[in-house]
């Protein structure tokens, strides 16, 4: 066991078990006191590494985590104290592996229920290599304007009532951390506050006893007198008489017992104990402020504690939520959202409950409705997009999105990225132009431009009418996709305007060539003109902007993907290898 100081103003400490809150308050204690550096230099989260982002003060740092207690100590050789959050299941473990290092010199156990055998275990190994250990069951400790452990003194608010944030002239021990919080209190009340306080835990075996510290304490220059505290349940203040006893302790100590089993464990006899041996004990709790605040009148009458200078400590920044709770400061959102919440007890989409989307057997067109429209479409409209996503969801493993995809799974790729592959083919001559079908249809068909003069418009322009030409279909092999759309619709929209237009180019286009055939996707973007325009929930403002955004190509996005996923995964079901284009295919020129 150590025998004075065991913490200081640049000590530092690593942190077992990442637990965002009892880590701010140490940092902030440290900002309190004028800190320079933060006391957590390390996070230790089995099987993590990387950075924890927490405040110093307003300044935003990073707190380096690593995955073991011996990475953490080979990469921060001054940290000396281990805080040890793990459970009452691994903290023996991980508190014998600390006290193993040779940099750690003060290992704190949190954890309640540490099984005694390896308590005494725990303790045996400390002892016999010069090392401290405070708890189990503890919440740590203090020294003011110094170091704290995790949640020792409580909140900001309670430490700077209790004057922590600057150095006093008492040191204090108990068993009880919940007490140690009042103690603290009463002892910034009478004195002028507290040098060092330790709660040693109340598990029946304490790795350190309070006749420990407060041999600890009596070789402190700076505490001029000590307070113990014991706790019901132990007979820790016997170690405390024998100290007494024999004259190990020449500084006034002010303690009082507490009531344990056996007669001997008594408060009155542990109480009359310590009187005996020397100390100061009050005749009822009630009186332990009284006898306090006499104690240290009469070493500062006799000059031996000099006035101890008051400071105002720096204001601890709020943090943003909690200040906003609090209605001290409005902040903006980086980021709108109107289409899902995922704050209450389930997710919402566009306002329905998932709950709500399960229970009224909604499908992929409803979710889509609700997360692109904002809105719940008819339920004709709904199949209408779902029956596009299954047409489209696949054309074949030779055009240029699959083929894509299979080179890409054949060179040993993850399947995001054979998807991604495939996908960023998509465009003007691959699916992209379902939206310039159903912009060039609507402007033509708004404007009254007759079917030939539509085509023969774009063709001065240089431009292809989008919608319009098939590589393999043809007059007499027309695209069965489009005939089932256009099918569907007859029998459920309420008006099909704008496809029978895109019907009438087709006539006029086929006059020219026998290739030159309404494809997939003109269907799809002169139907979609139909659902928006005959639905009669959208307005024209909307209809514009849906065209403009690319919400149909977005279709095309969504249902190709299913096809693209599926050609990934088919080349690694037959275990295909690295693709290499053949040279016979391949015209070589000069």
């Amino acid at each position: 066991m150590a025998t004075g100081q065991i913490f200081s103003k640049t000590t530092q400490a690593l942190f077992y078990n990442y637990k965002q809150l009892p880590i701010q308050r140490m940092l902030d204690f440290d900002f309190l006191c004028g800190r320079e550096t933060p006391s957590v230099a390390g996070i230790i989260n089995p099987g993590s590494d990387g950075f924890q982002k927490l405040f110093f003060g307003q300044e935003e740092i990073a707190i380096p985590v690593h995955p073991t207690i011996e990475a953490a100590c080979n990469a921060h050789p001054t940290a000396d104290v281990f805080i040890n959050f793990a459970s009452f299941r691994s903290a023996a473990a991980s508190s014998m592996s600390a006290l193993k290092q040779p940099t750690l010199r003060v290992v704190a156990i949190i954890a309640e229920g540490v099984p005694e055998s390896d308590a005494k275990q725990l303790i045996s190994y400390a002892r016999a290599n010069n090392k401290v250990i405070i708890g189990p069951a503890t919440v740590g400790g203090v020294q003011a304007g110094a170091f704290k452990i995790g949640d020792t003194a409580g909140t900001i608010d309670n430490i700077i009532q209790c004057k922590l944030y600057r150095p006093g002239s008492v040191g204090f021990v108990s068993k009880s951390g919940g007490m140690s919080n009042e103690l603290y209190n009463t002892i910034a009340r009478v004195t002028d506050g507290i040098y060092e306080g330790i709660a040693i835990g109340g598990d029946v075996f304490p790795g350190s006893t309070l006749s420990d510290h407060i041999l600890r304490f009596n070789n402190i220059p700076q505490v001029k007198m000590m307070v113990v505290l014991g706790e019901l349940g132990g007979s820790d203040e016997y170690s405390l008489v024998e100290a007494l006893k024999q004259g190990k302790v020449q500084k006034p100590v002010v303690a009082w017992g507490a009531k344990s089993g056996g007669e001997l464990e008594s408060a009155q006899s542990k109480n009359q104990a310590l009187r005996d041996a020397g100390a100061v004990v009050p005749t009822s709790f009630e009186a332990l402020e009284s006898v306090i605040k006499e104690t240290f009148e009469k070493l500062v009458e006799e000059g031996n504690i000099p006035p101890v200078p008051e400071v105002t400590p720096p204001p601890i920044p709020e943090d943003l939520n909690t200040a906003i709770k609090s209605g001290k400061v409005r902040a903006p959102t980086h980021i709108i959202s109107t289409i899902s919440d995922d704050r209450g007890e389930e997710p919402c989409y566009a306002g329905v409950p998932m709950s709500t989307i399960i229970e009224r057997g909604y499908g992929v067109g409803d979710v889509i409705s609700l997360l692109w429209f904002k809105r719940s479409l008819p339920r004709y409209c709904t199949q209408f997009i779902e029956i596009c996503v299954m047409l489209c969801a696949d054309h074949g493993p030779c055009v240029s999105g699959a083929h894509n995809s299979i080179v890409t799974a054949r060179a040993g790729k993850d399947l995001v990225s054979s998807l991604v592959s495939g996908l960023l083919t998509i465009g003007p001559r691959f699916g992209g132009a379902i939206d310039d079908a159903a912009r060039y249809f609507k402007d033509a068909y708004d404007r009254g431009l007759m079917p030939y003069e539509f085509v023969e418009g774009m063709k001065k322009k240089g431009i292809r009418v989008p919608g319009i030409g098939h590589r393999i279909k043809s007059r007499d092999n027309r695209d069965k996709r489009v005939q089932l759309l256009q099918k569907y619709a007859h029998a459920h929209f309420p008006s099909v305007k704008y496809m029978e237009y895109a019907v009438q180019v087709e006539t006029y286009t086929l006059s020219k060539a026998n290739n030159l055939v309404m494809n997939v996707d003109g269907a799809i973007g002169s139907l979609f003109l139909d659902l928006l325009s005959g639905s009669g929930m959208f307005s024209k403002q909307e209809i514009d902007e849906i065209i403009e955004i690319g919400y149909l190509n977005g279709l095309f996005v969504l249902a190709r993907s299913i096809g693209l996923i599926g050609h990934t995964f088919d080349q690694k079901r037959l275990k295909q290898p690295l693709y290499r284009h053949p040279w016979e295919d391949v015209l070589y020129t000069k």
